[in-house]
């Protein structure tokens, strides 16, 4: 499932591409034939990211919410101008099948250094990638395309996400009511209280308190695994018998974490690295991380094995030594 970075970088596509256009909306599967033709035609004035929910905002006090879940995933298509925080088009991010982020013998980041892809597609969920350049558009739609964005010059096809709806704007004052701070969208020392304050408030363990979206927005579980091995907690410590220090911690990691991530559209998690292991890390996820994916490996800083357990259905990694 893509983690808060990759939703708040899909943001950032919508901001540069569609935001004060107005937008052609279609549904090629039919699903959401309805929700479509009350976007259709219509400007689009924002584009946001909390956590792992995406609200575009359209005019006429109109919302589409997407939240991607485990299948969903963005394709954009035409004339993509790149937003100048977001380094790497080329590159695969999250859970599965990264290649990393590609740089030339100079150490820039490739799609950086020429400039953006042209009448091109990029893939966007758990992973982006670069895919073939467009004979016609818009292009044909390929597979189930819940909904489809257009105007001139770009296009962005849905497929396969676990929530698309349009909301007005009570409805996504509810919705955004429910859901915790993300340190991107309020970096504010009023934002770190309330997540210390819920973690702290709680028996539940730590390691579900942190995937627990109404304590905080976009963690999910190579985050969560990195973030706690970082801080050199217990997964199953009780959020109550963390400190103040220990909690505030953890917030000012996730921040520092998640601008990493939507920068370079990697989980960069791995700190303390020289340029050259630095270059290795981005290039392979192998060497990105300190615990995810590492089971029955040497831990980094100890030499103990690290452990895989499940933790309400979710698979979990740490290093019973550092992490006691």
């Amino acid at each position: 499932m893509p983690e808060g970075h990759s939703v708040h970088r899909i943001a950032r596509q919508f901001e540069r591409n569609f935001v004060g256009h107005r937008v052609r909306v279609s549904s090629p599967q039919g699903r959401f034939a309805v929700g479509a033709a009350s976007l259709d035609s219509r400007v689009m004035t924002s584009a946001r990211a909390i956590g792992k929910q995406m609200f575009l905002e359209f005019e006429g006090e109109r919302w589409l919410r997407v939240h991607l879940g485990i299948y969903g995933a963005w394709d954009f298509a035409g004339d993509i101008l790149m937003d100048a925080t977001i380094m790497s088009a080329n590159g695969r991010m999250g859970q599965t099948g990264q290649r990393g982020t590609v740089f030339d013998s100079a150490g820039e980041n490739s799609v950086t250094s020429i400039g953006a892809p042209r009448r091109t597609r990029l893939r966007m969920s758990e992973g982006e990638r670069e895919t073939d350049v467009l004979a016609q558009f818009p292009p044909e739609p390929i597979g189930q395309v819940r909904v489809r964005l257009f105007t001139d010059s770009v296009c962005a096809d849905l497929r396969g996400p676990t929530v698309c709806e349009v909301l007005d704007p009570a409805q996504v004052a509810v919705m955004i009511g429910k859901l915790g701070p993300d340190p991107l969208c309020d970096p504010s020392p009023e934002a770190e209280e309330r997540f210390v304050r819920r973690v702290r408030a709680r028996a539940t363990s730590i390691g579900l308190l942190l995937m627990d979206q109404s304590v905080v927005a976009g963690i999910g579980n190579v985050y969560r695994a990195e973030i706690l091995f970082r801080a050199r907690l217990d997964p199953y410590r009780p959020g109550r018998s963390l400190t103040e220090e220990q909690t505030c911690d953890l917030w000012r990691d996730w921040a520092q974490l998640l601008r990493i991530g939507v920068e370079t559209g990697q989980m960069m998690t791995m700190n303390g690295l020289d340029a050259a292991a630095y270059r290795a890390a981005m290039a392979n996820r192998a060497d990105r991380h300190w615990v995810y994916k590492r089971e029955g490996l040497p831990c980094r800083v100890c030499g103990t094995d690290i452990v895989l357990a499940e933790m309400a259905t979710r698979k979990l990694y740490w290093c019973p030594e550092c992490q006691r």
